[in-house]
C-alpha cells in the first residue's frame, strides 16, 4: 500500500475538497470530515485504474509544490492507495475460534463469503470507514 500526499481545502460554506499535487485534475469532495479520506482514496483508485504503478512524491517536494495552498489554509494529508489488481491470493490465517464464528455469522447476514467480508472489513479499517 502506498500513501499519496494531498491538500484538503475547506471554505466556510463549502464541502471539503481534496487535490493531489502528483495528479493534476484528480480531486474529491466530501460534505463531512469523516468522509474525506475514503472519498479521496476512492478518487485515487479511479484515477489510477489501469495505470502503471507510480511512486508517490516525497513530502518535501509536495510541500514545495503546494506551499501557497498550505499557506492559504490547506491541510496536507496522506491518502492510502490500495491497488485493485483483481488478483486473488490464498493466505493462511490463525484466528480465535469465537472471532471466526462471529465473522462467519456477519458475512452470512450480508450474503458475503468469509474472504469478501474480511477484505471489506480490512479496507474499511484502513480507510477509517464504518
Amino acid at each position: 500500500m502506498k500513501y499519496f500526499y494531498a491538500i484538503m481545502h475547506k471554505g466556510e460554506d463549502s464541502a471539503y475538497g481534496v487535490t493531489f499535487p502528483d495528479f493534476p485534475g484528480c480531486f474529491s469532495a466530501a460534505d463531512n470530515e469523516e468522509d474525506v479520506l475514503p472519498n479521496a482514496s476512492h478518487a485515487l483508485e479511479l484515477w489510477l485504474d489501469d495505470q502503471p504503478v507510480v511512486e508517490p512524491s516525497q513530502l518535501d517536494h509536495v510541500r514545495a509544490v503546494a506551499a501557497e495552498e498550505i499557506m492559504a489554509g490547506g491541510t496536507l494529508i496522506g491518502v492510502p492507495y490500495i491497488r485493485n489488481d483483481h488478483r486473488v491470493v490464498r493466505v493462511n490465517l490463525s484466528i480465535e475460534r469465537g472471532i471466526l464464528e462471529a465473522i462467519d455469522k456477519a458475512a452470512a447476514e450480508r450474503r458475503l463469503t468469509r474472504s469478501a467480508f474480511l477484505a471489506q472489513a480490512a479496507r474499511n479499517e484502513i480507510l477509517g470507514t464504518r
